[in-house]
């Protein structure tokens, strides 16, 4: 499965559009994680428990794309957005979605 953010695949044409895709992701904070990227934040450092958690939510938003392109027949996805939003109390949840456009490709 070919995943792209552009709107094609270079060199293939698009014989047909699938429609619409999506996956989404999401993902609690403990309270340890918090508190040490809590600590981390004010000496300057990077908070590598929150690296790991934005790197597989947005992993598992796009397997969960490109499954459901998968389904639809598609060789492709295209135009492919992902967006980052925190919810919950005090932002205590990662949620990562990632959308695009299956496509057939000839």
């Amino acid at each position: 499965m070919i995943l792209t953010t552009t709107d094609g695949v270079e060199g293939r044409r698009i014989v047909e559009y699938k429609g619409l895709v999506a996956g989404q992701a999401i993902y609690g904070a403990n309270f340890m994680k918090d508190f040490f990227a809590g600590i981390r934040d004010v000496v300057g450092g990077r908070s590598g428990g929150y690296e790991k958690v934005v790197a597989g939510g947005r992993q598992a938003a796009l397997e969960d794309m490109a499954e459901q392109a998968r389904a639809l027949g598609a060789d492709a996805v295209i135009g492919i957005d992902l967006d980052f939003e925190t919810m919950g109390g005090k932002g205590s949840m990662l949620m990562v979605s990632a959308t695009g456009t299956a496509v057939k490709l000839g």
